[in-house]
């Protein structure tokens, strides 16, 4: 049995060199696995690896990828930063650009640690470092438990300190030096890009704060052209269309029980369907073998025939069980497709009659000016003295746009905002306790409080026990971290946010802050991954402030195999299923299983939706994990590992971004500057916990010349913000290239033939914004959008003949007064939906020369 001694927080969550070699080989186990699935199945399954490929305009220079089995990884290799921009975006880019950045950092920091950091640590932290029954160790030191206890350490043996500060310093500076470089580049990538494009997005700014007496189209219109910036091309007032949109929710939710109605009725083969195309066939033959063509044969031919239709049409039609009455306490069953049909006809009816309606306007407009310059004028400008009024920001795209929260009022959006925060922290808090349980059970300790015969076993066998001890909390813990970012996106997306590429930056916000308190900051303070001590560490840290800095310093340390185990698992194990796509093909299989309808079919080859805000925090985590531990005993491994992490998740994402999977949000690039700030927090955290570490070893004058180093960071911080951050959310006026807006001299100091070719040369093709943002307005789809008819058979139905074009212009010109868009000659020109429906039939649509809505 394991004494008392050996069931401590730090030893349940410290493993040796064993249990890492374990670790490695299950990261590597899984991720070889998931590597060879994918490469076998990549050229089999395009519909899944290829979809986005398969989806894209042919006009993008993207290289078709081999189907050997790696000869992909060449090809993907050769992908260059300027096809990403065309295929992929600024998002993309961005994204990419920090593990690329990473990459060179780590690569730089990797040659420092192994060329001067670890002689001197082989040198000067030499000793015994083994835990309580624990035979095996590293040939090289991995803990700082000697110098934690010795309390004079002679000057001789400790003046290797001085390299502590050296490299703390320097490794600051680096990577400000890197994050700075790399920083000027996408500023300038975006601005080019930003600058060559013209979409109606980038001439369209929203207007918020709008006073009651400028509530309509012309008011807004005479006032922006008042402020002598340029023309204004159309206006969109957003108003209260929760009817609307109400309407058009319940519509689409009918429109998709009609269709499994219909999938349930076709779905049947009439039994005597067979017996009637047999008589009818034996019919035909003996009239042939006869050789009777007479005309009472052929009358004959036609009755049977008229006869097997009859018999096709006759199957057993799909019933619904409709309650009613008082509480809902009487049911009958009525026929499902005479009873969707019905209420779709009238959903429709009701819908044309809200779209004629006139809608109270609220406090925000949208407004297309007819320039870029003029746009981006208004959207750096101070438009009114006045707080909280006519404040002009940048538009989202507009199928970004989340319509709902546009006419929801300011009040309401500030409620939720803050109520979802509260309800975070709350939640950051409460997490705790199911990951201490589990966490705690997963250790050889927690295991001989439930059953010591179990710990006795897995004590006795070295593998059992580094893989209970090592492998699950870490797989636990990555597990547990993955469920949370969809609820972060949930919580996002009721947090009223106007924009879909607001809520994707404020998911990597509340995502970020969750992963780092919880695996790190928390850790951290209770130096254990098992958490079973996490609370009386605090509370005993209240009443001494020394003991919780001697706590950070020490357990930082002793968690270093712990990260270096999360670090492998990320990057060696759950890297390739990543690129495997294991929990599409996982849901796949479920969806499929559910699948009912063509619609419900063809929703399944979509391509899968690239989400940053789950991606993103964990690299940010694993980048502060090699900062903290870079000048640390065994600081070359945990460099090394994110050397190898970064390195394979460019690989991954690169792929999934440009071939397997979609990014539909449009944030032009915004992560960078949330990328940036929290690169900042990793610094200040390395620079803190060195201070901690040299103060305990009584080095106050080497911890006192770190101190600057934290201010001057803090300084930089709010420096950069300053000069950088406007340049990632607004486009510069001399950014804007003749090209695409003529108004404006691009850059008065270069030769004018250099730049007009320079610009053709950067505009070989239109950009995927352009490519989306084709024949788009700012208008809710609710308001013009064609009533789709129900997906029965194989191929999509055909949309209305009705042309919504007139009414898109008219919603946005502002020249139609209060009235939202509608359509025109409701007798004749749209026609009766009820001619769209024939009941009791087996045709769901008909054609009758008039346009079906």
């Amino acid at each position: 049995m394991m004494d008392e001694e050996g069931c401590d927080g730090e030893t349940a969550a410290g493993p040796g060199s064993k249990d890492i070699f374990v670790q490695l080989v299950i990261s590597f186990a899984l991720g070889i696995s998931a590597f060879v699935a994918f490469c076998i199945l990549r050229p089999r399954w395009k519909t899944l690896y290829a979809a986005r490929r398969r989806h894209s305009d042919p006009q993008i220079a993207l290289p078709v990828l081999p189907d050997s089995f790696l000869g992909w990884i060449p090809a993907l290799y050769k992908v260059t930063e300027e096809q990403v921009l065309a295929s992929a975006g600024l998002d993309a880019f961005v994204f990419l650009s920090f593990f690329k950045m990473s990459i060179r950092l780590f690569a730089t920091m990797f040659f420092f640690a192994i060329a001067v950091l670890w002689p001197i640590h082989r040198t000067f932290d030499a000793g015994e470092t083994n835990t309580p029954g624990k035979s095996l160790t590293y040939a090289y030191p991995t803990s700082l438990d000697h110098m934690l206890v010795d309390e004079k350490p002679k000057d001789e043996r400790w003046s290797y300190l001085w390299a502590y500060l050296v490299f703390t310093w320097f490794f600051s500076f680096l990577t400000i030096y890197f994050m700075n470089s790399e920083t000027i580049k996408v500023i300038k990538i975006r601005q080019d890009y930003l600058g060559t494009q013209s979409t109606i997005t980038d001439r369209t700014f929203r207007l918020t704060g709008i006073p009651q007496d400028i509530r309509s189209e012309e008011k807004i219109k005479e006032f922006v052209e008042n402020l002598e910036i340029g023309h204004v091309r159309s206006v969109t007032l957003c108003r209260n269309w929760a009817e609307i949109d109400g309407l058009m929710a319940q519509r689409f939710v009918v429109l998709r029980k009609l269709e499994e109605a219909w999938s349930a009725y076709l779905a049947q083969q009439p039994a005597v369907t067979s017996r009637a195309g047999g008589r009818q066939r034996e019919e035909a033959g003996d009239t042939t073998q006869d050789g009777q063509g007479d005309e009472e044969s052929q009358e004959n031919g036609r009755l049977l025939a008229s006869d097997g239709l009859r018999n096709l049409t006759e199957r057993q039609r799909p019933r619904i069980r409709l309650r009613f009455g008082f509480l809902r306490l009487r049911n009958r069953k009525i026929d499902a497709l005479d009873y969707y049909e019905e209420k779709l006809h009238r959903l429709d009816e009701k819908i044309r009659n809200a779209r004629s309606k006139e809608y109270t306007p609220t406090d925000t407009a949208f407004v297309t000016m007819d320039s870029i310059a003029a746009c981006q004028m208004a959207v750096q400008a101070t438009v009114d003295p006045r707080p909280g009024q006519l404040l002009s920001k940048p538009a989202p795209a507009p199928s970004d746009v989340i319509w709902k929260n546009t006419y929801a009022p300011r009040y309401r959006r500030r409620i939720q905002s803050w109520a979802v925060t509260i309800f975070i922290s709350f939640l950051s808090i409460i997490w705790l306790l199911p990951v201490a349980v589990l966490a705690s059970l997963l250790s050889i300790c927690g295991i001989e409080k439930v059953s010591p015969s179990l710990a006795h076993a897995l004590e006795e066998h070295d593998i059992t026990r580094a893989f209970v001890q090592t492998g699950l909390p870490t797989l636990v813990v990555s597990l547990l971290n993955v469920l949370v970012p969809y609820l972060y996106d949930y919580l996002s997306n009721i947090q009223g946010m106007v924009s879909q590429g607001d809520v994707e930056l404020s998911t990597i916000s509340k995502n970020f802050f969750f992963i780092f308190f919880n695996i790190f900051v928390v850790y951290a303070v209770s130096g254990s991954a098992a958490l079973s001590d996490f609370w009386s560490i605090i509370r005993d840290s209240l009443s001494d402030t020394q003991s919780i800095a001697k706590r950070i310093a020490g357990s930082i340390q002793n968690l270093n195999k712990f990260y270096l185990n999360f670090i492998m698992l990320q990057g060696f194990g759950l890297f390739p299923f990543k690129l495997l796509q294991f929990g599409s093909i996982s849901i796949y299989t479920i969806y499929r299983m559910g699948a009912k309808t063509p619609r419900d079919f063809a929703e399944l080859v979509q391509p899968s939706l690239f989400n940053y805000g789950f991606y993103l925090p964990t690299a940010l985590l694993v980048f502060i994990l090699c900062l903290v531990y870079s000048i640390l005993p065994g600081a070359h491994i945990v460099l090394f590992l994110g050397l190898c992490y970064f390195a394979l998740g460019y690989f991954v994402y690169k792929y999934q971004l440009l071939y397997s999977m979609d990014q539909p949000q449009h944030a032009t690039g915004g992560a960078w500057a949330i990328i940036c700030g929290r690169i900042v927090v990793g610094l200040i955290t390395f620079q803190v916990i060195m201070i901690a570490f040299l103060v305990l070893q009584t080095a106050f004058e080497k911890a006192a010349l770190i101190a600057p180093l934290v201010v001057l960071t803090f300084w930089y911080n709010f420096y950069s913000r300053r000069r950088y951050t406007p340049l990632t959310r607004f486009i510069a006026l001399r950014s804007i290239k003749r090209a695409s807006d003529p108004g404006i001299e691009s850059n008065p100091d270069r030769d004018p033939n250099q730049a007009v070719q320079q610009t053709r040369l950067a505009r070989r093709m239109s950009t995927i914004d352009e490519d989306k943002e084709k024949g788009m307005k700012f208008v809710n789809p609710n308001l013009v959008a064609p009533l789709e008819q129900p997906w029965v058979y194989q191929d999509p139905p055909p949309l209305p003949y009705e042309s919504s074009t007139d009414s898109n212009t008219a919603s946005v010109s502002g020249n139609d007064g209060n009235r939202a868009p509608s359509e025109r000659n409701d007798g004749n020109g749209l026609g009766s939906v009820s001619s769209s429906f024939s009941l009791g039939d087996t045709h769901v649509w008909r054609d009758n020369g008039d346009g079906n809505v």
